[in-house]
């Protein structure tokens, strides 16, 4: 259970602070063996890891014995009274989602006009500037635009939204450090940015009610119709919250993944070739009257999905998804208390080279004719809390690299740089300063 007080922390930042984060994993199985669970003290709390495919589908399947369990849930929901992460709330919201059609055919196609008219007005806007932009940071800011178009709708300020995201980039900061809230923290600066982003949305959802004629309709405007999973009305305060809990699983799973993937494609040339190969091939059968991209269009991107898979594959967003057990429990022959955290370690799937040969290099052509077995590709999660937003995720890195490979390409100013992996997600550690320059 490693030091007093401290348990495993140590080992763990040493290892994720390193530029080999796997390490932490690979001193366990060194020391204890190949179980795929292993038992440590993590946030101060007795906690297990499984970081097999078989006990990962297992812990994220099994909703009757294990439930989320994030540390520092409270950062998010605030001490609100309804539980805004419970099961029974879990399976309202995705009931209410189907219903608004966030992942019909539909509702995707739909989106795709916003999302191109962001990204082209951005990619624009960044050729244009004669210094190197932070090219992590601001892909993250089309994510977030992006993500709060779809679910505020049209006729949200530009400027309120940019201050958002600054304010959301400290409460995701938060998310995954010492809940120490001293001023200079990490964890107080993210109580601190959440008090103002939360004051932000509350803005925003206001402005709604007196201008709802002027405004196209967003996902928000369907969840305020509903009634809460007891019948009541819904309040500003929850409907906030939801929007949060979207901004976290949205902006993360798009915009870093889109930045990442076209780093990895102008560090491979001839990865890059063949997939903007592929982009080209879709425009010429494109019909000469035809505007924007389709859905039927980005379904053909059969290279470029390998593309995403596998930067999902190389730079998962979190190290582990956070589960407890709800009862005295068995898994693989091992008693685990009620109370006791189960971390999901998918970045240990990811990279295992039973599974993925030569696990740290980039190659999309290791999914041809591929498919992981249940457990052994989680960018998504699995079971009931799947992400709710996957596809739309995918439609909105599709649609950036689109782009992005037909007219632009990018000149890093330190390419090969390290890589921080902490507070949660991996981003390199200069932010990727590069110019974005217009292909003639």
């Amino acid at each position: 259970m490693g030091w007093p007080l401290l348990g495993n922390m140590w080992s763990f930042v040493r290892a994720f602070k390193s530029q080999n984060p796997e390490s932490f994993i690979s001193n366990l199985k060194q020391r204890y063996g190949e179980t795929g669970v292993y038992k440590i003290k993590f946030f101060w709390k007795p906690c297990i890891i499984v970081c097999s495919p078989e006990l990962c589908r297992k812990v994220l399947t099994d909703d009757e014995q294990f439930q989320l369990g994030y540390p520092l849930s409270n950062l998010v929901c605030n001490g609100t009274p309804l539980d805004c992460i419970s099961s029974s709330v879990n399976k309202w919201f995705r009931r209410l989602t189907a219903a608004t059609g966030l992942n019909q055919q539909e509702s995707l196609s739909s989106y795709i006009g916003s999302i191109e008219e962001i990204v082209i007005g951005t990619l624009e806007e960044w050729s244009k500037t004669n210094k190197p932009i932070l090219f992590f940071p601001e892909v993250n800011k089309i994510a977030f635009k992006v993500m709060m178009t779809i679910f505020l709708g049209s006729g949200t300020n530009d400027t309120s939204i940019e201050s958002m995201e600054k304010y959301y980039t400290d409460v995701f900061g938060g998310l995954f450090c010492m809940p120490i809230n001293i001023p200079g923290f990490a964890y107080n600066r993210a109580v601190k940015a959440r008090e103002m982003l939360m004051k932000g949305i509350r803005g925003v959802l206001k402005e709604r009610k007196h201008d709802v004629l002027n405004s196209k309709r967003g996902l928000i405007d369907f969840i305020r119709e509903a009634d809460d999973p007891n019948g009541e009305e819904l309040d500003d305060e929850l409907v906030a919250i939801i929007l949060l809990l979207f901004l976290i699983a949205g902006r993360e799973s798009s915009g870093r993944v889109a930045a990442w993937a076209t780093v990895f494609l102008h560090d491979h040339p001839r990865v890059l070739q063949k997939a903007k190969e592929e982009q080209e091939e879709i425009m010429r059968r494109r019909s000469p009257s035809q505007k924007g991209l389709t859905l039927d269009e980005i379904k053909q991107m059969k290279y470029l999905s390998k593309v995403i898979d596998e930067t999902l594959r190389i730079r998962t967003n979190v190290f582990a998804l956070f589960r407890e057990a709800k009862i005295d429990t068995y898994l693989h022959g091992y008693f685990i208390p009620k109370g006791w955290k189960v971390l999901v370690w998918q970045s240990a799937v990811h990279m295992d080279p039973e599974i993925y040969p030569n696990p740290q290099q980039f190659l999309p052509s290791r999914w041809d004719d591929f498919k992981p077995k249940g457990g052994a590709f989680l960018p998504f999660g699995a079971g009931s809390r799947t992400c709710i937003g996957a596809d739309l995720a995918k439609l909105e890195i599709c649609t950036f690299l689109h782009h992005f490979l037909l007219n632009y390409k990018l000149e890093q100013v330190n390419p090969g740089g390290p890589v921080k992996y902490l507070p949660a997600s991996p981003d390199p550690a200069d932010n990727c300063p590069a110019k974005v320059i217009k292909i003639p």
